[in-house]
């Protein structure tokens, strides 16, 4: 472990054991560390960015609010949401206009093009490219103060080569952050490997065969560090050992699920990878959960997380829908259509819901995970039928920055998108006027 000198703990201390390394969340000890001139650039609690992605658009009469400001009427949809209410901000009239200019498949267009305001060039071909997304310029900000500049994380497999829609690249359906316009960052589907890079102090140079053989003999990580974790709590006030005994928890809790994941004897590996829940609802809950894990912990600041695949075709017979969703949303007005479509994007948002439950839950210095965070949650398409990318259904949770929630804010028809790109980044101490196809700063703090 590493110490400032003094009785102060650095906020960067680890507890080290053979093959793991567990970063700790915000301490009262920590305090005297973190208001020195290192801290983050907002001069308070570090502010955290994430998107979580919802694939092949919504059913917008079940979305979209008929009141503006803050007298609104949760929708049928947005209804799980309504515990947050003064927590999160329901946006409307955001376009894209990157996907609406470019060529290409609908879905390719829209999602290549989401997060960068760059057209993705029409190509199934190796020669893909979009354009850095503000994700990664966030990344980049936080690079040198966190273990991992940022997550990619998918709850569906996705390869990254190949024509996946009209002639259009999979790297454009299935990932959401390009690193340069070159590079798209791949999805890590597979809940050990996310933990395994958050904790694990894994030698890459190792073979898979080598990786394999420790999976056989892989005690917890806790255990590794156990010595160093004892001596620490010890050393610890009775508030700070409250929280380390929460966060331990945690981790705890979130590897046993792995566990029993990867030990599911009803299951046929061949239906999931090793380490993947067969229930979707508890996948995505693994996955939420490992994002509150690493911005408890400052591991990382950034996340970006796609429910599905661009164009997916999962099922989802727990809720009564056993038919592919990409097929259903081209539902040409059937009414049985748009109800199963309805249900799946009332499935996501309560996952959604569940997200914000654990980040308000989590504390992090003077609030909670959720106050320092500026979490946007929507798709890259409105009316999944018509592949349409104007009106976006979107909605910004946290206070970040002073985000001030509890209302419904209906931007001018056509607004880029990027408007909002730049006001998250600026949230999370990125001062910037501009950012691809923006006009301005969308204002949300006022």
């Amino acid at each position: 472990m590493t110490f400032l000198t003094g009785k102060h703990l650095n906020r960067r201390t680890l507890l080290r054991g053979i093959g793991a390394a567990i970063a700790l969340p915000s301490l009262d000890a920590m305090r005297p560390a973190m208001a020195a001139p290192a801290k983050s650039r907002t001069g308070k609690q570090p502010g955290r960015v994430a998107v979580v992605y919802v694939p092949n658009g919504i059913v917008m009469k079940d979305w979209k609010l008929a009141e503006t400001g803050r007298d609104y009427t949760f929708t049928r949809i947005l209804k799980p949401l309504e515990p947050f209410r003064e927590d999160m901000i329901v946006l409307s009239g955001l376009a894209n206009h990157a996907a609406i200019a470019g060529k290409g498949g609908g879905h390719a267009k829209a999602t290549g093009s989401f997060l960068s305001g760059t057209s993705p060039k029409y190509t199934a071909g190796a020669d893909v490219r979009a354009g850095v997304t503000f994700d990664q310029l966030a990344a980049e900000r936080f690079a040198a103060e966190t273990r991992v500049p940022s997550l990619q994380i998918g709850c569906e497999d996705s390869r990254m080569v190949g024509n996946c829609d009209t002639g259009s690249s999979c790297a454009y359906t299935n990932s959401l952050s390009w690193k340069n316009p070159e590079t798209p960052l791949a999805v890590e589907v597979n809940p050990r490997s996310v933990f395994e890079r958050l904790y694990g102090a894994v030698d890459p140079s190792l073979s898979p065969e080598v990786r394999a053989r420790r999976v056989l003999y892989r005690r917890s990580i806790l255990d590794l560090t156990r010595g160093n974790t004892e001596r620490l709590i010890s050393s610890l006030g009775t508030a700070d050992q409250r929280k380390m005994d929460e966060y331990l928890t945690g981790i705890r809790e979130v590897e046993k699920r792995i566990t029993a994941s990867e030990n599911d004897p009803v299951t046929p590996p061949s239906e999931k990878p090793s380490g993947i829940p067969f229930e979707y609802a508890a996948y995505v809950k693994l996955m939420f959960d490992l994002q509150v894990l690493a911005f408890q912990s400052d591991l990382t600041r950034v996340s970006t997380m796609m429910l599905g695949r661009e164009g997916s075709v999962r099922t989802y017979p727990e809720i009564g829908v056993p038919d592919p969703h990409h097929p259903l949303t081209h539902h040409r007005g059937h009414p049985d259509f748009i109800e199963k479509v309805t249900k799946i994007n009332c499935l996501h948002v309560e996952l959604f819901a569940y997200f914000l439950g654990r980040l308000k839950a989590t504390a992090d210095g003077d609030g909670t995970l959720l106050d320092h965070s500026a979490i946007l949650y929507g798709s890259a398409l409105s009316d999944g039928n018509a592949h349409s990318n104007f009106d976006l259904p979107l909605v910004l949770a946290g206070r970040a920055g002073g985000l001030r929630g509890g209302r419904h804010v209906a931007a001018e028809p056509k607004t880029p998108v990027a408007n909002l790109f730049v006001q998250m980044m600026n949230c999370v101490g990125m001062e910037t006027e501009r950012f691809a196809d923006s006009t301005g700063k969308l204002d949300l703090v006022s």
